[in-house]
C-alpha cells in the first residue's frame, strides 16, 4: 500500500497543481531524484515548493514523510509535468 500511495496519492483527494510552482530549482531536483532514484532530497524539494509559493498540505506533506518513494512518485511526476 505505501508503494502505492507513493504513486498516486490519494484518489479522494485530488491535487491541483500550479504550474508557479515548477520552478528551475524544483524542477532540477526533480529531475536529479528521478533520474538516480535517489529521493533522498524529497525535503529540500518541499522547500523549493514551499519558496515557489505552494502550501498545499498533501504536497509538502509527502515530501516530508518517512515513506517509501520511487520512480514514479506523484510528487515529482507533478513537478516535471508527467502527470
Amino acid at each position: 500500500m505505501p508503494l502505492l500511495r507513493d504513486i498516486i496519492g490519494s484518489p479522494h483527494r485530488p491535487v491541483l497543481f500550479l504550474r508557479s510552482w515548477r520552478t528551475q530549482t524544483a524542477t532540477l531536483l526533480a529531475r536529479q531524484m528521478y533520474d538516480s532514484r535517489d529521493f533522498s532530497a524529497m525535503p529540500i524539494l518541499a522547500d523549493a515548493l514551499q519558496d515557489a509559493g505552494c502550501s498545499n498540505a498533501d504536497v509538502l506533506n509527502h515530501c516530508h514523510g518517512a515513506g517509501l518513494h520511487v520512480r514514479g512518485c506523484w510528487v515529482v511526476d507533478l513537478v516535471l509535468g508527467k502527470s
